[in-house]
């Protein structure tokens, strides 16, 4: 096998999975939960901002809203799986590898 060529090809993929993380910094994703919690995530996986409607907060049932945001984590995670993945294909690595 010729060195050159693979220390060439390795290069190649860096540079490719270089280039993913920033597009995968730059995007984002949402998650919600009936549109009372909305939650952004960016391309990594990493939460960007929360969102809480008032009429998700009713006096004295903290499920409820912990119910809602937890909805909302998950939503917004899946998504975010998903653009990794998506992501990723371009070069045969499995998804969420970043």
């Amino acid at each position: 096998m010729d060195m050159k060529k693979l220390m060439k090809q390795m290069q190649q993929a860096q540079a490719a999975a270089g280039k993913i993380q920033d597009q995968l910094a730059a995007q984002s994703v949402e998650g919600s939960a009936s549109g009372l919690v909305t939650v952004v995530f960016n391309g990594h996986g990493k939460i960007q901002s929360l969102n809480i409607k008032p009429e998700a907060i009713i006096e004295g049932d903290n499920e409820a809203l912990e119910d809602l945001l937890m909805v909302a984590l998950k939503d917004a995670e899946t998504k975010a799986d998903a653009l990794q993945r998506q992501a990723t294909q371009a070069l045969g690595l499995p998804g969420g590898m970043f």
